[in-house]
């Protein structure tokens, strides 16, 4: 009897010193424990900003969505009442969220978790029917039960949260500027990358008392932080324009199966970006089904010789420079040699008796090369001159847009062009820019000389409802107005003379002045020449600028490859829409006409 009495006073004590430990010693410790399994912390998204045109028209917006979430501990064999919850749970859910059937099952399985994420920012139409098949299996576990059973229910953890989605309300359009938002909700690419914090907000937290899964509305010690709704953002582009240059390029691409074209257009007196076009490309609505090299935004990420668009610099610095004069006579022969090469033009022909405005409308190579050449007294001097121009118009360097990858392009200092660069590059071979460069070229000079830093982005509407303008761009001058003006005459005789090469991008009722362009192309793959680049710049109306157009197509390998057969058409479509769009009256001036010939006797 005394060991006995001596066992249970044994076992008694132990009791007592538990008890003391659990509710005097480490009572807060496990009041805490107690809270943190009874209190659920949950995230509340932001309402990401929309994206609008520049008259307000939606291009980006997010509509009502659902996080699809579980309590796993509901689906263990002693919650729900089913020894493999998990795994039917899993093989129901899996065809409504398009999921795999074994990964939803891992997650409905995590141990010692109360919260997993089954699917990101579904419709409410998946929610809806997730709903439905559980208020099936709610029914048959009450029937079971009333029938004495164990009432199995597989899908009494599965649960729901608000959440947000992007949808671009114009499919494809503009795709390669707005970009995309990731299945984490962060911008991809384009504005949405760019701007990714603006747009975003900034998320909040609600902390509620849960029980089963579910909250408990009466329960205390709820605690919220709201979200703040991201600001919208208005772009520089109009949607109808973009819809017009987007089809042109993309219909020139599909007829000469090309790998790719882009076409910009820009308002030449404020720098904005009126349209930015690319083909082929892609749906942000549907990512997976998108081609990876079409993602991007190709206008100023791709980087290839400009061809012969670029002679309105060297031709420029000509100018610039009084090495010579609109009609400065240029003895233009069929073969020139220059260093180790003997240099053509696009075609074979007798000596040419051809004005500096004539080597522009008839884009002679050779004519280009003379031109230049008299930029100083030796080539290495006549070089850094040319450098400083090409440096001047933004080639070399980013042009200022901000846009996620855009490239620089490629421009060596002068001292390390290779003795055939010397002569290529015043005719744009042997160096490398993006379409928007080639833009920003032909803004300045239609606007009098002046390079305006191209925008995209006009302004941000916060939350409160104030609009706040974007930073006023940079402005910067690079040559004179009489240069500017005198290209643009020139410019104006390739398009208006039946003897220039610019005469596909003639609009009725206009003067429009432009440049062709045909250039070898370096093949990424390959690393060497292969195809060409099509590319044809200009402005209109040629007297009193408003809308720069540049249109470039990557490796035609269907029918022509000249920039004029290609890019023409393609310029003159998108440049009629955007005067249309405008409202840019013809101006009613007689052009210039100036002579592209001289006759060698006189």
């Amino acid at each position: 009897m005394r060991l006995v009495s001596l066992g249970l006073a044994l076992v008694m004590l132990v009791f007592v010193v538990r008890l003391l430990q659990v509710q005097a010693v480490e009572a807060d410790a496990y009041a805490a424990r107690a809270e943190e399994q009874r209190y659920l912390s949950v995230v509340l998204a932001a309402e990401r900003g929309e994206i609008t045109d520049r008259a307000g028209t939606l291009l980006a917006t997010s509509v009502d969505a659902y996080d699809i979430t579980a309590d796993p501990k509901l689906f263990t064999p002693k919650e729900s009442k089913a020894p493999n919850a998990p795994e039917q749970a899993a093989a129901l859910l899996a065809p409504i969220l398009g999921k795999d059937a074994g990964e939803l099952a891992k997650k409905l399985r995590a141990p010692g978790s109360r919260y997993t994420v089954l699917a990101r920012r579904q419709t409410p139409q998946v929610w809806n029917q997730i709903k439905d098949v559980k208020k099936v299996f709610a029914e048959k576990a009450r029937a079971d039960r009333a029938r004495g059973g164990p009432g199995a229910n597989v899908l009494a953890g599965v649960l729901s949260e608000p959440s947000s989605r992007r949808v671009y309300p114009n499919g494809d359009l503009a795709a390669g500027i707005l970009g995309y938002v990731r299945a984490d909700g962060r911008g991809g690419g384009g504005i949405e990358s760019m701007l990714d914090r603006t747009l975003a907000g900034k998320d909040g937290e609600i902390t509620y008392a849960q029980s089963g899964g579910r909250r408990v509305p009466t329960a205390d010690g709820t605690r919220e932080t709201p979200a703040v709704p991201g600001s919208d953002i208005e772009l520089t582009i109009d949607r109808d324009l973009q819809w017009a240059a987007q089809r042109a390029i993309s219909e020139q691409v599909a007829a000469s199966k090309a790998d790719r074209g882009y076409v910009i257009a820009q308002d030449t007196r404020t720098g904005e970006i009126l349209a930015m076009a690319n083909a082929p490309g892609f749906d942000p609505n549907d990512i997976s089904r998108a081609d990876a090299t079409a993602l991007g935004n190709a206008a100023v990420q791709d980087v290839y010789e400009p061809g012969s668009t670029a002679k309105v610099i060297s031709l420029a610095a000509v100018l610039e420079e009084k090495a010579a004069h609109v009609g400065t006579r240029v003895v233009v022969p069929n073969r020139l040699h220059r260093g180790d090469r003997l240099f053509k033009d696009d075609d074979d022909h007798p000596t040419w008796y051809l004005t500096l405005a004539g080597v522009m409308a008839k884009s002679s190579n050779i004519g280009t090369i003379l031109a230049t050449g008299q930029l100083g007294k030796t080539q290495p001097e006549a070089n850094k001159v040319l450098h400083s121009y090409f440096r001047k118009f933004g080639v070399g360097s980013t042009t200022g847009l901000g846009y996620p990858g855009e490239s620089p392009g490629i421009l060596a200092p002068p001292q390390e062009w290779s003795t055939s660069q010397q002569y290529t590059i015043p005719f744009g071979q042997g160096l490398s820019i993006n379409a928007m460069h080639a833009t920003s070229v032909y803004q300045t000079v239609a606007n009098g000389g002046v390079r305006i830093q191209p925008t995209l982005v006009r302004g941000a509407k916060g939350p409160d409802g104030r609009f706040t303008p974007a930073q006023a761009p940079r402005k910067t001058r690079v040559v004179s107005e009489e240069t500017a003006r005198t290209l643009s005459e020139m410019l104006e005789t390739t398009v208006g003379s039946d003897e220039g090469t610019g005469i596909r991008a003639r609009i009725p009722g206009y003067r429009v002045a432009g440049k062709t362009g045909t250039s070898d192309r370096v093949d990424p793959e390959l690393g060497r020449y292969k195809g060409f680049t099509a590319s044809f710049a200009g402005f209109a109306p040629s007297d009193q600028p408003r809308v720069a157009v540049y249109c470039a197509i990557q490796n035609p390998t269907v029918g022509s490859y000249s920039g004029g057969r290609l890019c023409g058409p393609v310029y003159q479509q998108v440049m009629r829409f955007a005067l249309k769009t405008l409202r840019v009256p013809p101006t009613g001036k007689e052009p210039a006409r100036l002579p592209v010939t001289f006759d060698p006797s006189t």
